[in-house]
């Protein structure tokens, strides 16, 4: 099981530059991977956050990939792990760490005034004009 959202936030620079520290501060990710360009002001973060779920017995990685440059902050979020099937096909009554890091995402947005936007691939909107 995987899946990948994809976030574009535009706004001021500075504004955009405090999401991921905001971010790391109030999740506190397992790994975390930093990279600042010296040429120009460009930050990449990587940080890996995992979340055990006691009710399907497996582990949910959430890779959370940001990146800053001088007219917008992408956001990617790739899940992958948990279990398919009858027994974990189930909704969790627990929330994960995905829904909370977007809810986080959306309410930085909201509350600062940015401009968020859900990046859509090309293969999902040919697959939905095919059905």
């Amino acid at each position: 099981m995987s899946t990948v959202t994809k976030y574009l936030v535009y706004g001021p620079n500075d504004t955009l530059r405090r999401i991921p520290v905001k971010l790391m501060e109030s999740h506190e990710p397992k790994y975390l991977y930093t990279y600042k360009s010296d040429k120009n002001a460009d930050q990449i973060y990587v940080a890996v956050y995992e979340q055990f779920e006691k009710q399907i017995n497996a582990t949910i990685t959430l890779t959370c990939v940001i990146e800053c440059n001088s007219r917008h902050t992408r956001i990617e979020l790739k899940k992958a792990g948990g279990r398919m099937g009858f027994r974990g096909s189930s909704l969790s009554e627990e929330r994960n760490i995905e829904a909370d890091v977007v809810d986080f995402v959306m309410d930085f947005s909201k509350r600062f005034g940015l401009s968020l936007q859900e990046e859509v691939d090309d293969d999902t909107e040919k697959e939905e004009e095919k059905k």
